[in-house]
């Protein structure tokens, strides 16, 4: 069986297209369709139904997929036992994290460690609602819930807190918030609802009652940005206000508990690049432990 083959077909068993497989291995979706016929029939069987909307696998699609992943798994452990001695760290890793957490705590650091290795490639990607370590979607990943479910390695990374704050200058033009009831009638920056993909996500629904009035962004950064335009008063993180002075933290004793969860998967935690990544996220919030929570 030729694994050049079974490697394209891996790519798109998990991209669910052959267009999107082509993009992420950068070849012409024709080429990719002809290995694909190739290898159906060198095996005799059909592994790809497919549709103008996607591909899906047969049975004996599914057979081959989870004997591919198993190959590819080996791999990974042998490549990274041979290159254990290495001085240099080579390859890529993607890590998928919640908005808050990657846009104003991951970014700089990652970049720092991406840039102390000139063969390390770090791809740096928001969750999705949905998301697969077994079938490559992320190398590691970051949740803000316990997984459940999957064969992971897991750790707890960090509580982390959120408060309500506002602008300097919308509390100068509004008035200022002393107390929950002085709540009503404010503007309430917050999420949308759609985009909600975690039970975790849902702290607004304990102001949602007092301010009927609502500007709702898709990202944490689009709401960060709003509140400190002041337009509105917002549920922060408290480690990503803390860089504006121009916020101000408003009704102390009401405060959101969170937590981050760091995931991986055992057959490419061993690899080298992985256990890199994974270990200096885990060290770099241990040592900042206490910018995660309300002061």
């Amino acid at each position: 069986m030729d694994w050049e083959r079974v490697r394209l077909f891996l790519e798109v068993a998990r991209a669910g297209q052959i267009l999107k497989a082509s993009k992420n291995l950068r070849l012409n979706h024709a080429t990719i369709a002809r290995q694909l016929t190739a290898l159906e029939r060198s095996l005799k069987t059909k592994l790809l139904e497919r549709h103008t909307s996607g591909c899906t696998l047969t049975a004996a699609g599914e057979a081959l997929l989870a004997a591919a992943e198993r190959a590819e798994s080996e791999f990974l452990k042998v490549g990274s036992s041979i290159g254990a001695a290495a001085e240099s760290i080579t390859g890529t890793v993607r890590v998928g994290a919640p908005d808050g957490l990657g846009n104003y705590f991951l970014a700089d650091r990652l970049g720092a460690l991406a840039a102390k290795h000139p063969g390390l490639v770090i791809q740096l990607v928001p969750l999705p609602r949905t998301f697969s370590l077994s079938r490559r979607e992320a190398d590691i990943a970051i949740t803000l819930e316990r997984p459940k479910q999957g064969r992971l390695i897991l750790s707890k990374l960090t509580d982390y807190t959120l408060s309500v704050y506002a602008a300097d200058t919308y509390l100068a033009r509004e008035g200022p918030v002393k107390t929950q009831a002085e709540l009503e009638g404010r503007l309430f920056v917050t999420h949308v609802e759609d985009f909600v993909y975690s039970r975790a996500l849902d702290y607004a629904s304990a102001l949602g009652r007092l301010m009927s009035r609502r500007y709702e962004c898709g990202s944490v950064v689009a709401q960060m940005e709003a509140v400190r335009a002041g337009h509105g008063v917002g549920i922060l993180h408290d480690y990503a206000a803390r860089r504006y002075p121009e916020l101000r933290q408003l009704l102390p004793d009401l405060r959101f508990v969170r937590n981050y969860w760091l995931t991986s998967h055992p057959d490419t935690h061993e690899t080298r690049r992985v256990q890199e990544v994974h270990r200096f996220i885990a060290a770099s919030v241990k040592a900042a432990r206490s910018s995660f929570e309300a002061s």
